[in-house]
């Protein structure tokens, strides 16, 4: 399904809010990776943040420096012909641009999916704790979101299901794919 004949990297950024479905999107396209048998890794921020970044806090500082390595991570990874697929809120537009230009074949990949919608599928209770002032500095609600404003691909899992927005993802990777060759 994804045309990626000379296996070239490429990082796909996928930034929204929690619960947009970032990681659901990036799961669906990491199997069809997996079945075709190419190169990919997934970076998804909660486990960046159990594995490696446990220390980080959840002020601006610590969410930079979270984003900051998943983006040089993925960079790295990408240099050797592996498809990245990096899910994080990164809420910072001016970091987001510096890490997309920093990064050869970067695609940035905004889950527009509205706050409201993303409260009701709450199946962590974060925005719960939040609106209840018990997470500070929670994104959306007490710290503020900063929306692409040129993203490569735009999505609204509350109005597109979660396979049409893998196939609108996979049909602009084959249309960038086919633009490299």
């Amino acid at each position: 399904m994804l045309n990626n004949p000379k296996n070239q990297g490429m990082v796909l950024w996928f930034t929204g809010l929690s619960g947009a479905g970032k990681t659901t999107i990036a799961n669906k396209i990491a199997k069809i990776l997996s079945e075709e048998g190419s190169k990919y890794e997934l970076i998804d921020g909660d486990v960046l943040r159990e594995q490696l970044n446990w220390d980080l806090g959840f002020d601006e500082d610590g969410r930079k420096k979270n984003v900051n390595i998943a983006g040089y991570t993925a960079n790295l990874l990408s240099k050797h012909g592996v498809i990245v697929l990096v899910t994080l809120i990164s809420p910072f537009k001016e970091q987001r641009d510096r890490i997309k230009m920093s990064i050869n074949n970067f695609v940035e990949i905004y889950v527009n999916t509205p706050l409201e919608v993303c409260i009701q599928r709450d199946h962590k209770g974060l925005y719960k704790k939040a609106l209840a002032n018990e997470i500070p500095n929670f994104t959306g609600i007490s710290h503020p979101y900063e929306a692409p404003l040129k993203p490569d691909v735009e999505i609204d899992t509350s109005i597109i299901s979660i396979d049409d927005c893998v196939k609108k993802i996979i049909n602009f990777l084959n249309e960038k794919i086919a633009r490299l060759d």
